[in-house]
């Protein structure tokens, strides 16, 4: 379903990118966007960019938050280097939003109730602790679920260490809206020591 964007008008957008980016997700959910909370966690991993798709699980007003496994290829590279961009593309609706900035760890409860939050799948193949690590033989996988499984029943509530919640302090926020004549409308906001600031930018 494609659904036409509504009228955008830079000049009546509010201060703080958060309100903005908060009526853009309710509208695309509106329109019925297909995972719209999905967005693309961009990383560094040496000198390339690295990037996988992730879920947006919360956003407040100490960020955008998102959680992965410590083990994982995306966590070590958060570890190395907490420099992320989160790119969010609603092609339905005409509209894509880019974020940059920091990705900063939660406080343990906020981890805690994100990683319970999920779904028993989730939890077990989260506890395996084995994201992104190469295997030969399927039964590798299903005997390491079995495993972890095992383990959540006999501890109801269990964490693994591995497990990290992060928010992303955005410095940088840049709104997309498609123009079918090509006079795309681009909004960014920068934030500073005084706070936040916006400016147009061409096509």
């Amino acid at each position: 379903m494609v659904c036409a964007a509504p009228e955008f008008d830079p000049a009546q957008a509010p201060e703080d990118p958060l309100e903005l980016f908060i009526g853009w997700l309710l509208h695309a959910i509106d329109s019925g966007v297909t995972e719209p909370h999905a967005m693309t966690v961009s990383t560094v991993s040496g000198a390339r960019p690295s990037a996988r798709v992730l879920i947006l699980k919360d956003i407040d007003e100490d960020g955008w938050h998102f959680a992965v496994s410590a083990v994982s290829r995306k966590g070590a590279e958060l570890a190395r280097n907490p420099a992320v961009t989160l790119t969010f593309y609603w092609p339905a609706v005409g509209r894509q939003i880019r974020i940059e900035g920091t990705a900063q760890a939660d406080p343990p409860r906020v981890t805690a109730d994100d990683f319970l939050a999920r779904s028993d799948a989730a939890q077990a193949m989260a506890l395996t602790g084995r994201q992104s690590q190469p295997y030969c033989d399927p039964a590798e996988v299903v005997e390491a679920l079995a495993k972890a499984r095992h383990e959540l029943d006999q501890s109801p509530g269990l964490v693994p260490d591995d497990w990290v919640s992060y928010a992303v302090r955005a410095d940088t926020v840049e709104f997309w809206q498609s123009d079918p004549g090509r006079r795309h409308l681009r909004l960014r906001y920068e934030r500073d020591e005084a706070g936040w600031s916006s400016t147009l930018l061409w096509p």
